[in-house]
Parts: structure tokens; sequence; C-alpha cells
């Protein structure tokens, strides 16, 4: 198991990210020695939280949008960072730093769809297929670290780093305008009528973007794997 995490190819091909390589190896450097990596792993659960906190809280004032947006820096500064710092510090742990950052992950995303989905901005069901697609591409990262040596961390050069810009940029423009909050359309569908807002709208998107990106890899990986692991000849 370590062998093959330890021999896995990042891959990492997203629009930013060569600038934040070098924003993420400058704050490396300057991070206090009382900072280790761990520390920056629960800050990046604090800013999942706030982040969650923040849309939950948008019901009584608009203005708790701003702590969601707040959340996905702090999310971004230690989730980002922390492999970032023990690398700088050769402090790597490829087993634990493994298991912890993708248990993490999921926690972080679980947090932030869970508060959006309980906010009046999505409905809760279309934030929970979101959620349930982002596993579906976790759990393909990790199979391909484990059968080709490949950690993908990039989906039509989008990565962790785009997806939480895009998503701090929604959110301030839903501060901003008025109309995107008050926005609603009702359809009809299995035999009642059923109201979306504008961000569910948004959310029907983002969701099949992801089914589509998802249903390529797996379909790509499947054709990759069958020709490395032929189905062996009868014998007669």
């Amino acid at each position: 198991m370590s062998e093959g995490i330890k021999k896995a190819e990042r891959i990492q091909t997203s629009i930013l990210n060569g600038l934040e390589k070098k924003c993420l190896a400058w704050l490396a450097e300057r991070q206090p020695r009382w900072v280790v990596s761990d520390t920056l792993t629960f800050i990046g659960i604090a800013g999942a939280l706030m982040t969650g906190l923040g849309y939950m809280l948008s019901d009584k004032c608009y203005c708790w949008l701003w702590l969601a947006v707040a959340g996905f820096i702090v999310n971004w500064y230690g989730d980002s960072l922390d492999g970032t710092l023990a690398r700088v510090r050769k402090t790597q742990r490829p087993i634990y730093g493994y298991y912890l950052d993708h248990t993490v992950d999921c926690v972080n995303e679980a947090l932030i769809f869970g508060g959006l989905g309980l906010s009046s901005l999505m409905r809760l069901d279309l934030a929970m297929m979101i959620f349930a697609v982002y596993l579906c591409l976790t759990l393909n990262v990790s199979i391909n670290a484990h059968l080709k040596s490949e950690f993908k961390l990039t989906y039509a050069k989008l990565g962790p780093t785009e997806f939480r810009l895009i998503a701090m940029i929604v959110t301030m423009l839903f501060i901003f305008i008025k109309p995107l909050r008050d926005f609603t359309t009702s359809f009809h569908m299995l035999g009642r009528d059923v109201q979306f807002h504008a961000l569910d709208l948004f959310g029907i998107v983002v969701l099949a973007v992801l089914l589509i990106i998802y249903a390529v890899t797996v379909f790509n990986d499947a054709a990759g794997y069958s020709k490395a692991d032929p189905m062996p000849k009868r014998k007669d």
C-alpha cells in the first residue's frame, strides 16, 4: 500500500496551478515552526465549517454569506498548504497523509454542501446529489492512485482551487444582486410542482457537468484497464 502511494504521480494541470504552487511555496517557507501539517489540516476543516455555517445563517441575513466566502479562503489555506508544508520541510508521511487528506476532504465537502442544502439557497436533495457525484470522483482518484499510480487532481483544467474560486464568485453575486436572491421558478415534475431558486438552476448545471466528467473519466479508465488486463483466452 505505501509503495503505491509513494510512487503515485500527481497530475495537476489546472488553470491556476503554476501561480498556486509559487504562492503555496512562499507561504510554507514563512510558517512558524509550531505550525505543522496537521495544524493546517484542522484550519482547513474550520474553513469548511465557516462556509457551511455562512450558508445556513444566510436565511437570517444575506450578510452571513461573507462568512461563507471567508470560509472558502480559510479552507484553501489549510487544505492546500498542509501537503506543501510537509514537502518543503521534508516531513512527508505518505500513508498517514494519504488517509487523512482523503478523509478530511470528504468531511470538508459534507460540511459545505450540507450547510448549502440546509439553507434556502439550494434544495437539499440537489446539494446531496452534487456531493454524491463529488464522492464518486474522489473514489475514482483513489482507485487510480493504486491501480496506475496516477493521482489526478484536475478535470477539464479545473481543480479544487478553481472550484472554490467559482463558488466564491457565485456567492458574492448573491450578496450584491438582489434579483438573484429573489428569483424563483416552478416546474411540474412527477405529478407535482417543484420550486427552484437561482442557485438551484446553477447547481443543476454543475451537477450535469460533473456527471459528464465522471462518465467520460470512467469510460476512458475502464477502456485503459481493459487493454492492460485483457480477457484470458479460453482453453478448449
